[in-house]
């Protein structure tokens, strides 16, 4: 089915992204993935092309658009090239990351923080989950107490995406004992004594993608370096959701549309008793139920994307985009390994990447069954 919500500046850019990636990270990627890392010599790269921060205001650098279709297809021409553990916190950057900073800096932050996150100079992360809370936001127990202006911060946080690379890592932080009021969020930058990182930890998938435990001891956070309004975050962090599983979602059904794509090419090619495997009416059968699925995926996320810039996307949308097309996404990648055979175990094959890496998204930015939850909870069954 054509789509038709993107304009020709959007698809311009997707096109001049997909060159990036063919230029700056394919002919690298399998070395980052053995190292465990991207460098970060990728994020100033694309921040001189102009593939960070579209959202920023032209005076730091950025693109100067609300247009989330932009990040939109960044995020797709990641996956579909195969790419997606270093470009992975590309789209954290962009996606998640970047509207904190926009949406709740001071004047004086701004001057201080968006220009490098706009060139790729400062990375930036977010410091949510902890050994003790994932999805429940509210369970936060790293501490921030007040000593004067500043705050003295005290605590750990795990699995956190570009954690290694990180300049600047928005933290939430319990500054009182009041379950939602309770959180704000303070910017712990790169060098702060007492803000240690721990190993880069060893994942299923995702291995260009940098992944680390943080730990606080006694890390003074100066009153400039608070987010927003003290007691807050939480009311933050929920704002922010649905932009951020909108994007999960869009990773999710673009790496199901890449795995279809790279195994109607191998099907075509490879021959099993004397004719191509997708000759096979099993083989048609399989990938025609793929390419359904994917299609009404994209669908509903496109309208989702229009939503989101409509300011019209609600909660329980955004839950059901991300829970959706992640579960698609590793059924995608399950069905089209097997079609591969045996060559579709191989790492050296973009399918087994993806079969490993896919397996995440059902859980990160709240797992399918907080996603149920969420929907569930909107239907008022008593």
């Amino acid at each position: 089915m054509r789509r038709t919500h993107f304009d020709d500046d959007n698809l311009a850019f997707g096109e001049a992204f997909r060159t990036f990636i063919d230029k700056e990270m394919l002919p690298h990627y399998l070395d980052w993935e053995r190292a465990g890392i991207a460098p970060r010599e990728v994020f100033t790269a694309a921040g001189a092309q102009g593939f960070l921060g579209m959202q920023l205001p032209e005076q730091y650098g950025g693109g100067g658009t609300g247009d989330f279709r932009f990040n939109q297809i960044l995020g797709e021409q990641i996956m579909l090239a195969g790419v997606g553990g270093a470009g992975l916190g590309i789209s954290l950057h962009n996606d998640i990351c970047l509207p904190y900073f926009l949406h709740y800096c001071t004047q004086e932050q701004q001057q201080r923080w968006l220009g490098g996150i706009a060139s790729g100079e400062l990375i930036t992360a977010v410091a949510m989950t902890e050994p003790g809370a994932g999805s429940d936001l509210a369970g936060i127990r790293t501490s921030a107490v007040a000593d004067g202006t500043d705050l003295i911060v005290n605590g750990a946080k795990t699995f956190i995406t570009n954690g290694i690379n990180a300049d600047l890592v928005i933290t939430a932080v319990r500054t009182s004992a009041e379950r939602h009021k309770g959180l704000s969020l303070v910017v712990l930058e790169r060098g702060m004594p007492g803000f240690e990182r721990g190993r880069n930890l060893d994942k299923v998938g995702l291995h260009s993608q940098d992944t680390a435990e943080l730990s606080f001891t006694d890390v003074r956070v100066p009153a400039a370096n608070v987010l927003g309004e003290i007691g807050r975050g939480f009311e933050y962090l929920v704002s922010n959701l649905p932009q951020e599983r909108v994007s999960i979602a869009i990773a999710g059904v673009a790496g199901a549309r890449a795995a279809l794509n790279w195994t109607i090419d191998y099907v075509r090619s490879r021959k099993a008793f004397g004719n191509s495997i997708g000759s096979l009416q099993n083989t048609r059968f399989v990938l025609a139920e793929l390419a359904t699925e994917v299609d009404i995926a994209q669908t509903y996320v496109d309208r989702c994307v229009t939503g989101l810039a409509a300011g019209e996307l609600t909660v329980e949308d955004a839950a059901k985009a991300k829970w959706w097309c992640t579960e698609l996404q590793g059924r995608a990648v399950d069905k089209c390994l097997q079609l591969h055979g045996g060559y579709g175990y191989m790492l050296e094959y973009p399918i087994a990447r993806a079969y490993a890496d896919a397996r995440v998204t059902r859980i990160y930015g709240g797992a399918t069954e907080i996603m149920k939850e969420i929907i569930g909870r909107s239907l008022k069954l008593g």
